[in-house]
């Protein structure tokens, strides 16, 4: 049987400035991401169409979605083989291609997990897990672009 998650966030515009949106620059880019009982994520659209680099652009969310989604399915996997991961660090990114008309979409996201494992032995199946991770992750499966994978596991 299926099970259904139902997920729900408040995306709340901070960025009216007094005339709301009477032309294109007179507004803020800004907005806030919540849900109830968590931090408060500031947000904003990417510098190049008008936004605060100080805050996290919609692109940028993706990316890490796609990056938090593989590492938390890939440490489950390493746990559930034995392998023992120490350190996880990932420098993902992503590309996303304008079109004509304005619009966009992402052509590809590459992540670059580093991950330490304690033992020597354990490699070979940390890098493996990789590719399981990949093909598990909810967020991965979701986009309809590819996601690549290109880590490194090196011994603590």
């Amino acid at each position: 049987m299926n099970k259904s998650h139902h997920y729900s966030v408040k995306v709340n515009w901070t960025g009216n400035t007094g005339s709301g949106t009477v032309g294109y620059t007179a507004y803020e880019r800004s907005y806030e991401i919540s849900s109830i009982g968590k931090p408060i994520i500031p947000a904003s659209s990417d510098p190049a169409f008008r936004g605060d680099k100080t805050r996290y652009n919609p692109e940028e969310m993706l990316v890490a979605s796609l990056s938090s989604c593989h590492m938390l399915w890939y440490l489950h996997l390493c746990a559930e083989a034995g392998v023992v991961v120490t350190k996880y660090i990932d420098m993902a990114s992503g590309i996303m291609t304008e079109t004509e008309n304005g619009s966009g979409k992402f052509e590809s996201v590459t992540l670059k997990p580093e991950v330490l494992v304690s033992e020597l032995a354990m490699v070979e199946s940390a890098m493996a897990l990789h590719k399981k991770a990949g093909e598990m992750c909810y967020i991965a499966n979701s986009c309809s672009f590819p996601v690549h994978h290109e880590p490194i596991c090196k011994v603590e």
